[in-house]
């Protein structure tokens, strides 16, 4: 049974929440503030997370960025502003979706199966020692690279950053995620780094790099790797 841990100061919202996902049988827990959900995600070890950007003690997206630190448990942010800067702050903070209130009970519940069925995915393909995509593909306890049949010869960030494009492929990575899972938590730099690294991946495996196909952007948001 999938725990889901919900931090909603709006008692209402919480409550609401809770009875509905209780009844499609997930195991929930409940935060009022800011300060105890990141306790009980530490603690508890939840499957996904529910949060509200406006909280008391530790507002959403600075909880949002305590727990990216060190987890990769998929957030949905659940708001009432709805303007398209607020959504990219949200999903570049590391959150992996994001809903306005007032919100379609029966659409919350379908991104929490969606984000739940995505993870499941990528646990399954963090275990895999290969990954495929048409002619291209990563050998990643040896390391190698080949695109039919060339090998390619890949920087070991330029390997790490393709990997991750390719374990999450059909989702959109944003830089600061990007920086944060390929160059490290601790990592001092430009964002744009990734941009660069981008271009020289490109350069490598598309066909035409200046109209990608592998790799696409989505401007002011990220990339996602199609196949």
């Amino acid at each position: 049974m999938p725990k889901i841990l919900i931090v909603e100061d709006e008692a209402t919202v919480r409550d609401m929440l809770a009875l509905n996902l209780r009844a499609e049988a997930f195991e929930v827990i409940t935060a009022a503030d800011g300060a105890t959900g990141l306790e009980l995600a530490r603690d508890q070890s939840p499957d996904l997370i529910i949060l509200d950007l406006m909280l008391p003690e530790i507002d959403g997206l600075s909880l949002c960025r305590m727990l990216r630190r060190d987890s990769e448990v998929p957030i949905i942010m659940l708001t009432a502003r709805g303007t398209e800067m607020d959504r990219i702050t949200g999903l570049e903070t590391g959150a992996d979706d994001y809903v306005v209130k007032p919100f379609s009970l029966g659409e919350l519940l379908a991104r929490v199966r969606a984000q739940l069925r995505r993870a499941g995915r990528e646990k399954r393909a963090s275990a895999a020692t290969r990954l495929q995509s048409g002619d291209l593909a990563l050998d990643l306890v040896a390391r190698r690279t080949k695109l039919g049949e060339s090998e390619l010869k890949l920087t070991n960030r330029e390997f790490d950053l393709l990997a991750e494009l390719m374990r999450n492929r059909g989702a959109v990575l944003s830089r600061d995620l990007l920086l944060t899972r390929v160059w490290g938590y601790d990592y001092v730099g430009d964002s744009h780094t990734v941009d660069v690294h981008i271009r020289w991946l490109r350069e490598k495996i598309e066909a035409d790099p200046s109209n990608p196909r592998r790799i696409t952007t989505l401007r002011g948001v990220g990339y996602r790797f199609e196949g």
